[in-house]
């Protein structure tokens, strides 16, 4: 978010509501595949960073 300069506001329409953005950012939620791909076509992050690496 800071290298793209977003605000949390600037989440909700990839991830839903600002309660669902704010759960996420807490990691008290997990991201869907939905809202992964979301994020990735709509921000441009790599699908690398979202997912994060194998176990």
């Amino acid at each position: 978010m800071d290298q793209q300069g977003l605000e949390r506001k600037d989440l909700e329409p990839f991830v839903g509501s600002r309660h669902r953005v704010s759960e996420i950012l807490n990691r008290k939620r997990s991201l869907s595949l939905d809202m992964i791909r979301r994020l990735h076509v709509g921000l441009g992050i790599p699908l690398e960073v979202l997912v994060g690496k194998a176990a």
